[in-house]
């Protein structure tokens, strides 16, 4: 046995395809659902941009307020340093200056309250006395960027700052600033004496008013969608109930009914529902009674006409068959007696059928039933109505030869009607009988090549008593109600009726029949418009009998 591998790739895609489809479903049926996701969708894009506003200002007024007051620091420090300078008397003494210039760093680092301090010479010609420029371990030489150095050597008035990056003791970085200006040592010249401040607490402050923003913002998230799903559950609830109430009242709950509370909109919405369920209960208990009546009194009176027209029909038969002893006009009004009686007797068992689907009785009696030996059977059986019309009936029966489980008397009825109907409208031209099957379902087409309808008419076809020309004389004697029966045969047994229809081409008619009844099949394996040329006439051989294969038992 071959062994099917899956990989992990394929088995995610496809869960992530179910699961956006599971979650496109949930979007497009439930309201509550949808509500809250834009809800939610709204409000955390709006707290997310509140918080990163607040956020970046905090930043912003935290770093500039920090700032300012390293800078005004670092003013005094310096300020101080060079008032110190501009005092001492150093004549000269190398020593002198050196210890000067150490006591000006010290007084520097006690006021500016840092060790972070660098000071370097600016001119660059040599001088015996001039001390060594130095640094420290938090500010090295390399921190300062030339950029900084042109910046302070340009101006002898002006603080200059940067932004930089200190490294700590355990190799991490801390952000910073450095603060340069310059100071003038006695009878050397200007140096660039450059502060370092470290920012980690003012760091540490942001971070923790950050997240503190965020698990704020976060609890309002939540604590906005809870109530969210509270507000939208009381109110889409009785939504709900109303839509679940519709849906029963339409598939024929009549005693559904919504429970009213309070005086609100809700409330005036389930009486009104309340009040509309009671009509519409009414009016269809009225017309079912109504519907009761008509189709008792249908019945009744056809059952009762039964006895009288049987003597009627055996009365004029009789007179029918000796009509030729009769004076012409005796013999004539026979023949109509004879005629009307036949129709009259037709008419009679039609509104038994109609009524017997009103009453929801009609029972099929089904047996396996060749399409195509039915369809040959009924021609023959109407090949000479069909030849006092003219009309030459021809069969094309590429399928339908395997048995399907049908009313047989109830599908010839059918037949009969439609092909009746051909001869009657088909102008005396071919009518063409298709039959053809799939493995869901068997089909017959009958075709003819008569005046046709307009498409307003095919609407009507089956409606019971219509005519597409009333003016139009009958040949056949129908009584108006055969499609509609026709129709009714094929709903019953699961399949479909269609009509196709042009003036000047000719009308098709097309019977579908499930092989299953309860697997009903909306395709059908002969089309219902038969296109611009449908069936040529030259290519079609007159009616021949078709050898009908049938099954041995035990096959299908």
């Amino acid at each position: 046995m071959p062994i099917r591998t899956v990989s992990t790739a394929t088995v995610a895609t496809r869960g992530w395809r179910s699961w956006s489809r599971r979650l496109a479903r949930t979007w497009r049926r439930s309201l509550r659902f949808r509500t809250l996701a834009v809800t939610l969708g709204a409000t955390a894009l709006t707290i997310t941009v509140a918080l990163v506003w607040m956020s970046l200002a905090i930043q912003n007024d935290l770093f500039e307020s920090r700032t300012a007051q390293i800078m005004a620091e670092a003013q005094r420090a310096t300020a101080s340093a060079q008032s110190t300078l501009d005092a001492a008397e150093v004549a000269g003494d190398v020593v002198a200056i050196d210890n000067l210039m150490e006591s000006v760093r010290n007084s520097v680092q006690r006021l500016s309250s840092t060790d972070r301090i660098a000071a370097f010479r600016i001119s660059s010609e040599p001088s015996p006395i001039a001390p060594q420029d130095f640094d420290s371990t938090g500010l090295p030489a390399e921190l300062v960027t030339d950029q900084m150095r042109a910046r302070v050597q340009s101006d002898d008035e002006i603080q200059w700052w940067q932004s930089v990056g200190f490294t700590t003791t355990d190799g991490g970085t801390v952000p910073g600033i450095v603060v340069g200006q310059q100071i003038l040592l006695p009878e050397v010249g200007p140096y660039e004496l450059y502060l370092g401040y470290d920012l980690g607490s003012e760091s540490q402050t942001l971070q923790f008013v950050q997240i503190t923003l965020w698990i704020v913002g976060l609890g309002l998230v939540v604590l906005i969608g809870a109530i969210s799903w509270i507000v939208l559950r009381s109110v889409t609830e009785p939504i709900a109930r109303a839509a679940e109430s519709s849906s029963q009242l339409a598939a024929g709950d009549l005693e559904v009914r919504l429970r009213v509370r309070g005086e609100d909109e809700f409330a005036v919405l389930g009486r009104s529902f309340n009040a509309m369920a009671d009509s519409i209960e009414a009016q269809i208990k009225e017309l079912a009674e109504l519907s009761q009546v008509q189709q008792r009194f249908v019945s009744d009176v056809s059952h009762e006409l039964r006895t009288p027209l049987t003597t009627i029909r055996l009365a004029s038969d009789m007179l029918n068959d000796r009509r030729d002893g009769f004076d012409p006009a005796a013999s004539r009004a026979a023949e109509l007696l004879h005629d009307q009686v036949h129709r009259f007797e037709v008419l009679l068992t039609d509104l038994l059928e109609i009524s017997r689907y009103d009453a929801g009785s009609v029972q099929l009696e089904t047996e396996p039933t060749s399409m195509t030996q039915l369809a040959e059977d009924v021609i023959a059986s109407m090949a000479q109505l069909a030849e006092q019309h003219g009309s030459d009936v021809r069969l094309v029966a590429p399928g339908g030869y395997s048995p399907v489980e049908m009313d047989p008397r109830r599908v010839r009825r059918i037949v009969r009607n439609l092909l009746g109907n051909a001869i009657e409208h088909g102008e005396g031209r071919p009518i063409v009988v298709s039959v053809d099957s799939d493995a869901w379902a068997v089909a017959l087409g009958v075709r003819d090549y008569g005046l046709g309808m307009r498409p307003a008419d095919a609407e009507r076809v089956f409606d019971r008593f219509w005519r597409a020309d009333p003016s139009r004389r009958r040949t056949i004697g129908g009584t108006g109600l055969g499609l509609s029966i026709a129709l009714g045969d094929a709903r019953l047994h699961g399949g479909t009726l269609a009509v196709w229809s042009e003036l000047g081409r000719g009308t098709n008619f097309v019977l579908t029949i499930p092989r299953r009844s309860d697997r009903p099949h909306d395709h059908s394996p002969l089309p219902v418009d038969p296109g611009e040329d449908g069936v040529l006439f030259d290519d079609l051989g007159l009616t021949q009998p078709i050898a009908v294969h049938r099954p041995s038992k035990g096959t299908s």
